[in-house]
């Protein structure tokens, strides 16, 4: 089990006091409710919080592949004053989202190591954050024929898919990115939204 940093008891109030309000200038009708999650090790991500969205305009943060969904949660994480390290233990999901995510790219890691061991050639996802990349890590950890490692920095870090002898590729300048891959690291939206709440308030449990 996963040693828990952040809890609702310790940072949940602070959560509230700003998405609460956020939301309600914003006119979402979306409820939310910030829970201490249990993981383990060997779950592909291990928050030590979840915010679980649930409302009528909730596939409105699903759009675009969650654009908005993902945006709070940054926004949120820059308000509590997060390290980037520390960023992978707090998950805003609505819909199962998370989980869906974490199927595409499971399966996109899989079909990246097929390719790799067809080719002999290194595949590089698009950039993603740290949450993502370790889906793919763990996707692949099985698997003798190919290797994974993490290239470049900040927003443009990315994983590669190598062939097991392969030697790594060099690091990329600072605050350059390389082009997408089609396909690669790609998102995907969300099902319906569930019964709408009464308010707009969040729930604590």
């Amino acid at each position: 089990m996963s040693e828990r940093k952040y809890s609702v008891a310790s940072i949940g109030s602070r959560i509230d006091g700003f998405l609460e309000p956020m939301l309600r200038q914003a006119g979402f009708k979306v409820n939310y409710h910030i829970l201490d999650e249990e993981t383990s090790d060997e779950d592909f991500e291990t928050p030590d919080m979840v915010v679980k969205f649930s409302g009528p305009d909730v596939d409105l943060l699903l759009s675009n592949r969650a654009e908005l969904l993902l945006a709070l949660e940054h926004l949120t994480m820059e308000m509590l004053g997060m390290p980037s390290e520390d960023h992978s233990r707090i998950s805003f999901d609505a819909n199962d989202y998370r989980l869906l995510r974490i199927e595409e790219l499971r399966l996109s890691a899989m079909t990246a190591a097929e390719k790799v061991k067809r080719t002999g050639i290194p595949f590089r996802f698009n950039p993603m954050n740290s949450r993502e990349r370790r889906v793919i890590h763990l996707a692949l950890r099985g698997e003798t024929a190919v290797r994974s490692e993490s290239l470049g920095s900040g927003p443009g870090r990315q994983v590669v898919v190598y062939p097991a002898g392969m030697a790594s590729l060099p690091e990329p300048p600072r605050g350059s990115m390389p082009p997408p891959r089609r396909g690669a690291g790609g998102g995907g939206g969300g099902r319906g939204p569930s019964r709408p709440p009464s308010r707009g308030r969040p729930a604590h449990r």
